[in-house]
């Protein structure tokens, strides 16, 4: 009964509504002509009432439960339902008069030409008046919850690409961070004409080429997280010479594993950047291990005691993003004890 346009178009809504009132005009030869053998004039009669009730059904359709009824105006709408019941009372009494005046050419002397009373024929009106405004009913709340649906996948929809976008924004923090380190390095060496030179150049080479092509995938192969972590601590143990004392154990680790990119890099950056050497040498003690289907991870170097050890933008980035990818299923522990700092990770898991 309602307009289906949103969902097939205007030809089948108006295919629906003729075969609607088609059936309703069925309905009224038989209910007011059962027990009846005038079929002519029974037919003639039904087509009086069909003008009041489409009136009477598309008022209740389009006019009184939008404007009231859906927008919870319930006193205006029973008011005015109060109205339409009264005024169209007079209609259907009228029609039903003039149908029995024009259909007086169809009477039979052996037949009775109705076999209900007025009240029986109003009653039926408003009956299927009733079941126009049901229908009304059942479709609106069935549209309302395809748009709710809509509005909540435009949401989510909208909600992803905002996370994404954030995500994007805290990589392209770090890469700042990670460049101007190693840029500090090469310059360092260039000023003293260093034979190694070249090959820090080719291990920055090697590490521009993770982050320009697999930075922007949701997920790598640990190992290639490994081995970008390690051209890293190669950069800076030529930088640091004797000054650094560093260990990389990995246990258990489980193949095909996935993590997001550059996920474990920003805590090795920050214990270069914020790491001090005691007694002339920086410490640095890095774990990678699974266990039951979490993957751990350590970084411990060696710090005086200050805030700046956790204030850094590595770190910071490296929490808001820790969200944004695991909610709250993982774990990181920041601590800071005599002369060291450390971080311990735990994330889920992804198998290849």
């Amino acid at each position: 009964m309602i307009t289906y346009k949103k969902i097939s178009g205007w030809p089948l809504t108006i295919c629906a509504h003729i075969l609607f009132w088609f059936g309703v005009y069925l309905f009224y030869t038989y209910y007011i002509g059962y027990g009846t053998s005038n079929i002519a004039y029974i037919n003639h009669f039904a087509k009086f009432l069909i003008p009041i009730t489409m009136g009477v059904g598309y008022f209740f359709l389009y006019f009184l439960l939008p404007r009231y009824l859906f927008k919870k105006k319930y006193f205006f709408f029973i008011l005015y339902a109060a109205y339409t019941f009264i005024i169209s009372f007079f209609f259907i009494v009228l029609s039903i008069l003039y149908g029995m005046v024009f259909s007086y050419e169809f009477t039979d002397g052996n037949a009775a030409p109705l076999t209900k009373t007025v009240p029986y024929i109003v009653f039926g009106v408003y009956f299927i008046v009733l079941i126009i405004v049901i229908l009304g009913l059942i479709i609106h709340n069935y549209q309302s919850n395809l748009k709710s649906e809509d509005l909540k996948n435009r949401f989510l929809e909208t909600q992803l690409q905002l996370k994404e976008q954030e995500l994007k924004y805290l990589k392209m923090q770090i890469h700042p961070h990670f460049l101007f380190n190693t840029l500090n390095t090469i310059y360092g060496f260039a000023l003293k004409k260093s034979e190694k030179t070249p090959e820090v150049i080719l291990k920055l080479s090697s590490l521009l080429d993770y982050i320009l092509y697999q930075i922007n995938k949701p997920f790598v192969l640990l190992e290639d997280e490994i081995q970008h972590i390690e051209d890293y601590i190669s950069l800076e143990k030529i930088r640091f010479q004797e000054g650094l004392q560093i260990s990389f154990s990995k246990e258990n680790l489980v193949p095909k594993t996935l993590i997001p990119p550059m996920l474990l890099l920003p805590f090795v950056e920050n214990a270069f950047k914020h790491g001090i050497p005691i007694n002339k040498q920086l410490t640095i003690q890095l774990s990678i291990k699974t266990k039951e289907q979490f993957l751990h991870f350590s970084c411990k170097n060696t710090a005086f005691n200050t805030k700046e050890t956790t204030s850094g933008i590595g770190l910071t980035n490296i929490k808001e993003r820790l969200r944004k990818l695991f909610d709250n299923n993982f774990e990181l522990q920041i601590l800071e004890e005599k002369n060291t700092f450390s971080i311990d990770l735990k994330i889920p898991l992804k198998n290849e």
